[in-house]
């Protein structure tokens, strides 16, 4: 079978063949039909996350999308599945390949009629946006939610979920007239376009008065978004795509109660997980979720791995 290998950590996968991997008694074989490239991918494969360098060669892809390739107990072969690996985290291989070998706690059944490759595309992403709207952030019917980081998958599908989810009102802030457009698209009924040399200050005043934030990016934009909070509103972060640092006087947090709560899907169980995902897949069934994402052959992954926006692998 055909499957992207990281030989060494910092450098793209190389594609090549290798034997169909064996269940063994602990797992299942899934004929994989969609893989997407994640932000957690590559940050693995770097060799300088939280989890170490990783042991090489191994196939990257924390998730996945295929179909059994065996009946199990509960299913019959050709079963539609979302899992999930541990590849980049612990040794052993991800979904970047013809075919894995999955836990079968990290199977997720998936309806007949949904599309394996936007299902790929939202995966994690859109589970970490629903999870942080509801579950996190606590969303009441009614408020304001404002989502940094708009241009992203997660961003793109908290800007949807938090509509689904009784938001009365939706700002989505990103970088480019692209991403804020497409957000207008998806619902969103203002948006705020972030410049590199603007004001803290003068942000904050751009987002109004959000209840809830979702801030995927952290950094300058994160800062602003504190200080624009309503008393008593909620900060959730997952993410530091625009910098590790967050300067915020105490006095902001302070003076209207506010709270910042960090998220990660990590913490979530296998039964928490699954419920979100399949909340996710519902909507995108039902044409009321999706994210713009590209197709490209698992053939040619070397030249995707660092193409911006979301990439899904298939075939």
């Amino acid at each position: 079978m055909r499957a992207a290998e990281i030989r060494a950590a910092g450098r793209p996968p190389v594609v090549a063949e290798r034997a169909v991997p064996e269940a063994g008694p602990d797992g299942v074989v899934v004929e994989v039909t969609a893989a997407p490239i994640t932000p957690l991918d590559q940050l693995c494969a770097s060799g300088t996350s939280y989890f170490g360098v990783p042991a090489t060669p191994y196939v990257p892809g924390v998730q996945g999308v295929g179909v059994l390739t065996r009946p199990t107990p509960s299913h019959p072969a050709g079963t539609p599945v979302w899992f999930a690996t541990a590849a980049g985290m612990r040794p052993g291989d991800g979904s970047m390949a013809e075919h894995a070998v999955v836990a079968p706690a990290d199977l997720v059944v998936l309806p007949p009629v949904s599309e394996h490759a936007l299902v790929a595309a939202l995966g994690l992403s859109a589970v970490a946006a629903w999870r942080c709207l509801t579950a996190t952030g606590g969303l009441t019917v009614g408020e304001t939610v404002l989502v940094l980081g708009a241009g992203g998958v997660v961003g793109q599908s908290a800007v949807q979920l938090a509509r689904i989810a009784g938001a009365g009102h939706v700002v989505a802030c990103a970088r480019t007239d692209t991403a804020l457009e497409r957000a207008r698209r998806f619902g969103a009924d203002h948006t705020v376009r972030l410049d590199e040399d603007e004001d803290v200050e003068d942000l904050a005043r751009r987002f109004g008065e959000p209840d809830l934030v979702i801030d995927p990016v952290w950094g300058f934009p994160a800062a602003a978004a504190l200080r624009a909070l309503r008393p008593g509103g909620r900060l959730v972060n997952l993410g530091s795509a625009a910098g590790e640092q967050c300067p915020i006087p105490s006095a902001v947090l302070r003076s209207r109660s506010l709270r910042v709560l960090g998220y990660t899907n990590n913490a979530l169980t296998t039964e928490e997980r699954r419920e979100a995902l399949l909340t996710v897949v519902d909507h995108a069934v039902a044409g009321t979720l999706t994210v713009d994402f590209t197709r490209v052959p698992l053939a040619d992954a070397a030249g995707a791995w660092d193409r911006p926006g979301r990439v899904v692998l298939v075939p």
